[in-house]
């Protein structure tokens, strides 16, 4: 039996009114759920999983958000999809463009609430950075999305959502009549890295990867999708289990004082727990490694004691170091380390065999980078707040 995270009030999805002419948002739902909605609602049952496959595939994979636009369907059964369900994606409210290609979307969801999705071009793929959650519980110190309050967590159809939004932005979908595995792909990769824990909405995550990994559909491999989770240390083998994808760690300390600073979840799940959870993980093998994600802090973390002790304690793990300067945001209490500093870390991890990237900085100019993620409602009621003089 799987172990389950412990959820507290801050974490639980909040209730939110159904839309008010009733009709149900297909986007989101699983396959089996799809065909058991189609099916109530007048399908024939020896038809609905055929027209399931359908309507799954003009979503998914054309793109289509018009049922009459759904050709191979017949005219009165188009209008009963069109009576009783809609396909929709969130909005984008606002959209902005890096000097280095990385976009911005500013998405709002149902509710008012907002998230931000960023999409990041590179030579040989498009990466996009998916929100899970509105804001985030785990209140990590050098994280700008950590400073916002959990609000909720994001449904299935508006985590999948962002990236059929983003799919529109970028002009991906099938011109009609062409195979869409001829297709140009500039979306190829996700990294659930962007606004919240995806482990602490295991079940909408995973829901909205399966879409995403369908090849009937978005179809991408499960090995272009990375989870990262702060260590959710009961959630980890579920995620091999139930959704496949690659997996990296928010580790960012080699000691327990430090990382109970920078990642307080490491109050509950220390270290050695963490860790003794990755030997276990299913999926671990040299062809798919770990990735530990360490963001590097001026005089905090960027030590040569540190590297050589990061060596030792991830020793026995197939596994590659993504060292990350850190993204300055207003009010940060840390410095990005010096490149220097970096390289030198870098070189230690990379002399003992494990690979250390240094990431690029993406997006900083629209504050799009690691880490720097704030729904923009958020930013402008925090100024407001800042403005009002204080009470005589």
């Amino acid at each position: 039996m799987t172990a389950t995270a412990p959820i507290t009030q801050d974490v639980l999805t909040l209730p939110r009114k159904p839309p008010q002419d009733g009709k149900m948002n297909l986007v989101g739902l699983t396959r089996p759920a799809l065909q058991e909605a189609l099916v109530a609602a007048g399908t024939p049952e020896r038809q609905g999983k055929m027209r399931m496959n359908q309507v799954w595939q003009w979503i998914y994979q054309k793109g289509v958000r018009d049922f009459d636009l759904m050709t191979n369907l017949a005219k009165p059964y188009r209008t009963l999809l069109a009576e009783n369900f809609v396909v929709e994606v969130p909005e984008i409210v606002s959209k902005q463009v890096s000097d280095d290609g990385t976009r911005k979307y500013l998405v709002r969801i149902a509710g008012g609430h907002e998230v931000e999705t960023v999409y990041i071009p590179e030579e040989d793929r498009g990466t996009l950075c998916v929100s899970s959650q509105v804001g985030c519980t785990l209140s990590c110190s050098f994280c700008h999305t950590g400073t916002q309050k959990l609000v909720r967590n994001l449904t299935p159809g508006e985590i999948v959502g962002q990236i059929l939004l983003a799919r529109d932005d970028l002009g991906e979908w099938p011109e009609p009549g062409r195979n869409p595995k001829d297709e140009t792909r500039l979306l190829s990769n996700i990294v659930l890295m962007g606004m919240g824990e995806p482990l602490y909405n295991f079940e909408a995550v995973r829901d909205a990867m399966k879409i995403a990994m369908d090849p009937e559909g978005i179809s991408l491999s499960r090995r272009r999708i990375t989870l990262s989770t702060s260590g959710v240390v009961p959630e980890i083998a579920r995620t091999a289990e139930e959704i496949g994808c690659m997996l990296a760690i928010s580790f960012h300390a080699t000691t327990d004082e430090v990382r109970d600073r920078l990642v307080p979840i490491n109050k509950k799940w220390n270290i050695a727990e963490l860790l003794d959870s990755l030997r276990a993980y299913p999926k671990l093998s040299n062809s798919e490694r770990i990735t530990f994600e360490y963001v590097m802090l001026q005089g905090v973390n960027d030590s040569d004691e540190d590297a050589r002790r990061l060596i030792k304690l991830i020793e026995g793990i197939p596994a590659k170091i993504n060292l990350i300067p850190f993204n300055e945001w207003p009010g940060a209490p840390y410095k990005r380390s010096s490149n220097n500093r970096i390289r030198a870390f870098a070189d230690i991890i990379y002399k003992a065999g494990y690979a250390s990237p240094i990431r690029t900085p993406r997006g900083e100019d629209i504050m799009a980078a690691c880490g720097q993620l704030k729904s923009a409602s958020e930013r402008a009621r925090n100024a407001r707040r800042a403005e009002k003089p204080a009470a005589e």
